[in-house]
């Protein structure tokens, strides 16, 4: 990702406004094509987004949609802030331990939402101001309710990190499904790991039960390191 996401996300209603061109104005906004591009990647997977399938659920000619939006590239970045313009759904929280498990789990929701999202939030891009407004919110929230100076920004990191990869298997079918532990169905292959093979008998845990254990865990860690 380069200099050309950077300024599509900042700069503002400048860089909205379409290149002049012949003919009637289109209907065209840069905000409906990404509505229509996060609606084609939701039901059909990211690598389904194209400019020419995006033009045809739109009724449009696929240079028109380069007025608006350069490359798939930056369509891409423009789709994952967008997915964040709307406030964060935090619980409202008396302390910051309960502050930062609603933000580990608007976080999981997120991305169990927007599935194809997950390889773009680890990629190399530049935050835009929808995840911007995310952020600074939660570390309002935390400063609300006595997180020591200083240190929310790495708590909110620290929970995010566990977020993004708690939730990684739980998009791709995840360590709680059938399939996952199949090799252990053949006694001949479970007898050589025995410990998987107890744990697999007695049942893997549900995909919101590892989540949730994990928040619980990482969130006893900071709680020890800052105090209650």
């Amino acid at each position: 990702m380069g200099q050309g996401e950077y300024e599509l996300l900042w700069e503002g209603a400048a860089s909205a406004a379409p290149r002049p061109g012949r003919g009637r104005p289109s209907g065209l906004t840069r905000e409906r094509i990404v509505a229509e591009a996060v609606a084609i990647a939701d039901a059909e997977g990211l690598q389904k987004v194209s400019m020419k399938h995006l033009a045809d659920r739109l009724g449009s000619g696929v240079m028109s949609l380069y007025r608006h939006v350069p490359g798939k590239d930056e369509l891409v970045v423009l789709m994952y802030d967008s997915l964040m313009s709307a406030p964060a759904p935090l619980p409202d929280a008396d302390t910051w331990r309960d502050v930062l498990a609603g933000w580990g789990r608007c976080v999981r929701d997120l991305f169990l939402a927007h599935p194809w999202a997950l390889p773009v939030a680890t990629g190399d891009r530049p935050m835009g101001p929808g995840e911007a407004g995310w952020v600074d919110q939660v570390l309002g929230r935390l400063a609300a309710v006595g997180m020591p100076e200083g240190t929310g920004l790495l708590a909110v990191l620290t929970v995010d990190c566990f977020a993004l990869g708690a939730v990684r298997p739980e998009i791709g079918g995840g360590e709680s499904t059938g399939a996952f532990f199949r090799f252990l169905q053949d006694p001949a292959v479970a007898s050589r790991f025995p410990h998987l093979a107890a744990l697999a008998v007695a049942g893997p845990a549900t995909n919101l039960g590892h989540f949730e254990f994990g928040l619980q865990r990482v969130l006893d860690g900071l709680e020890q390191h800052y105090g209650a």
